[in-house]
C-alpha cells in the first residue's frame, strides 16, 4: 500500500509541478500510512451444489467444452464406427460399504454457505438440499460402477421428511448403493441428518430426510461425456443426431451379510417390484378398476347435482376445479447448470426447479403456507440439453381427505389439515421450437392447514386424479411399513421449506 501511495505521488509530480509535489510530500510525511489487509475465504458455492460434491467432476470451462464439441461434431460419423463393448460383463460383487459416501454441510459454522441455502423467511431451501442429494447419488453410483460407465438418475422413489429440523445446524449427507442384482440398474439410499459430534453416531430422531433413487448406467468412454448421455437416451436430445442406440450395461451385484444390509436389500427388492407393477398397471395401458370407476361415477353424479336448478346442493366453497389450480413456467437452460458431461442439465437442478414450482402451486391453491411432506415416485424420461427451453406445468391433482371417497373408504371430511399432491410435468424444446419431448414427471406432497379439496371434471383430469390417488395409497403403505414420516403439526415446526 505504501508503494502504491509513493507511485501516486510521483505521477502527481509530473502533472502538477515541483511546488505541488513538495506540498504533497510534506503532508504525506505528517499523515501516517494506513495499511489495509485484504483477505478472502474460499467460496462455498458452485452452481448451487455443495463444492465437495462436485470436486470429482471434470472441471472444463464451458467455452472450451463448446469449441471441442463443435470440432468433434464435424467428424461425428467417425465416432459412430467405434466398436461397441459387450452388453454382458463379468463383474465381481461388492459390499454396500464400498460405495458409502458422506459430506458435512457446515451451515451453522459458515454463514456465507448458509446464505446460499436460505429463503426469505430464514428457512433452509429444500430444493437446494435436493440438488445436493442428486449430486451425492452420482458420487455414490460412480464409486460402485467405476468411471468407465455413465450413470444417470432414472427415478426418485421418494424423498420423505422423517423428523423436523428445529434449528440451523451442520447437516451430514450420506448414502450408499443398497440394491443391485448385477443387471443394469441399482438403487441408492441416502439420508440428511443433523451432523453428530466427533465420535458419536447419528440418532434416529436427528434424521431429517430419507431418500431413495434409482440409477441406470450406460457404457461410456473417457472424454466423450456428451455422446455418453446421447447414447443412453432414446430418443436423443433434440437437435442432436440419433445414430447411436442406448446401451445399458450390467453393474456390480451386491453381496449382503449383516441383518441391516439384508433389510435394506429387501426394501430395494420391494421397490423394484413396485416400479415394475406400476408400469404394468398404469392407466395409460389399462382402464380404471371397478372401485375407481365407481369413484368417477360418484364425482359425475355430484357435479350433476351442483348444476341442477331443482337441487339445493351447490359446489362447496372449499372445492376447486382442477383446471383452476394450474401454474406454468418456462426457462432457458444455461451452461452454468450443466452436469459432468457438459452438454446436459444436472438432474438436481430439475428437482429444485420443479419443487419450487410445486410449492408455489400448493400455496396459490390453498392460500396458505405449505409444508413439504414427500417427493413421491417420480421419473426422469429424457435429458435436458443446455440451451433448450424447459416448460413446466404444475397441477394440484389430489387432496387427502378427498371431497368424495371410494366406496368403503374412511376419512375425516372436517380435518383441519389437507394433504395436497402437486404433479409437475416437464417438457423441453429447442430455441427454434421444434419438436417437444417429455423430460420427467415429478409428484410432490405438501400439507396445508386448511380444509380444501380439488375436483376433477374431464376424463383426462380423472385419470390424473386416479393416478395420484394410487400413488398416495402406495406411499402410505410403504411409509407405515418402514415407520417413517411425521405428523402435520410437527412438520410445521421445521426450519426447512
Amino acid at each position: 500500500m505504501a508503494h502504491l501511495y509513493r507511485t501516486t505521488l510521483c505521477r502527481l509530480s509530473l502533472s502538477l509541478g515541483s511546488n505541488c509535489t513538495r506540498k504533497l510530500s510534506a503532508r504525506a510525511s505528517t499523515v501516517p500510512l494506513a495499511i489495509r489487509a485484504f483477505s478472502s475465504t474460499s467460496s462455498g458455492r458452485t452452481d448451487g451444489v455443495f463444492r465437495e460434491l462436485t470436486a470429482q467432476r471434470l472441471q472444463t470451462p464451458w467455452i472450451e467444452a463448446l469449441r471441442k464439441q463443435q470440432v468433434e461434431g464435424k467428424s461425428s460419423a467417425e465416432g459412430s464406427a467405434t466398436p461397441r463393448p459387450p452388453k454382458e460383463r463379468e463383474l465381481e460383487a461388492k459390499r454396500m460399504d464400498d460405495s458409502y459416501h458422506k459430506v458435512v454441510l457446515p451451515l451453522a459454522r459458515d454463514p456465507w454457505l448458509l446464505d446460499t441455502y436460505l429463503n426469505s423467511s430464514g428457512h433452509i431451501r429444500l430444493g437446494t438440499i435436493f440438488m445436493d442429494l442428486d449430486a451425492l447419488s452420482g458420487v455414490i453410483a460412480y464409486k460402485h460402477t467405476g468411471d468407465d460407465v455413465t450413470t444417470v438418475t432414472a427415478s426418485c422413489d421418494r424423498i420423505v421428511i422423517n423428523h423436523p429440523l428445529t434449528e440451523i445446524c451442520d447437516l451430514e449427507l450420506s448414502g450408499k448403493v443398497t440394491y443391485a442384482t448385477g443387471r443394469s440398474s441399482m438403487e441408492i439410499t441416502m439420508q440428511v441428518a443433523k451432523a453428530p459430534q466427533e465420535g458419536e453416531r447419528i440418532k434416529n430422531e436427528d434424521i431429517l430426510i430419507h431418500c431413495t433413487m434409482a440409477s441406470l448406467p450406460d457404457h461410456g468412454g473417457s472424454g466423450s461425456g456428451y455422446k455418453e448421455v446421447q447414447r443412453y437416451q432414446l430418443p436423443a436430445a433434440m437437435g442432436m443426431k440419433t445414430d447411436m442406440a442406448s446401451r445399458p450395461v450390467n453393474v456390480n451385484p451386491l453381496v449382503v451379510s449383516t441383518l441391516e444390509e439384508k433389510r435394506l436389500y429387501a426394501l430395494g427388492e420391494r421397490n423394484s417390484k413396485i416400479r415394475k407393477q406400476r408400469k404394468e398397471t398404469a392407466l395409460t395401458k389399462h382402464t380404471p378398476n371397478d372401485l375407481e370407476s365407481d369413484l368417477i361415477h360418484a364425482f359425475w353424479q355430484k357435479q350433476l347435482q351442483y348444476h341442477d336448478p331443482y337441487d339445493e346442493l351447490r359446489k362447496p366453497d372449499n372445492a376447486h376445479f382442477m383446471d383452476t389450480t394450474i401454474l406454468r413456467n418456462a426457462t432457458i437452460m444455461q451452461p452454468q447448470n450443466r452436469n459432468r458431461h457438459q452438454f446436459m442439465i444436472f438432474g438436481g437442478f430439475l428437482l429444485k426447479q420443479t419443487f419450487e414450482l410445486a410449492f408455489t402451486t400448493a400455496a396459490a391453491f390453498a392460500h396458505a403456507r405449505p409444508t413439504f411432506v414427500s417427493l413421491d415416485p417420480s421419473t426422469f424420461q429424457n435429458p435436458v440439453p443446455v440451451g433448450s427451453i424447459l416448460y413446466m406445468t404444475a397441477t394440484v391433482v389430489y387432496t387427502d381427505p378427498p371431497l368424495i371417497g371410494a366406496p368403503g373408504e374412511q376419512f375425516d371430511p372436517e380435518s383441519e389439515y389437507t394433504r395436497v399432491q402437486v404433479r409437475v410435468d416437464s417438457k423441453v424444446r429447442d430455441v427454434e421450437h421444434g419438436r417437444s419431448k417429455p423430460t420427467g414427471t415429478f409428484n410432490y406432497t405438501f400439507t396445508v392447514k386448511k380444509n380444501i379439496r380439488v375436483v376433477p371434471r374431464t376424463y383426462q383430469e380423472f385419470m390424473l386424479y386416479l393416478d395420484a390417488r394410487r400413488r398416495a395409497e402406495e406411499v402410505k403403505e410403504t411409509l407405515q411399513e418402514e415407520g417413517v414420516g411425521l405428523s402435520p403439526t410437527s412438520a410445521e415446526q421445521s426450519v426447512t421449506e
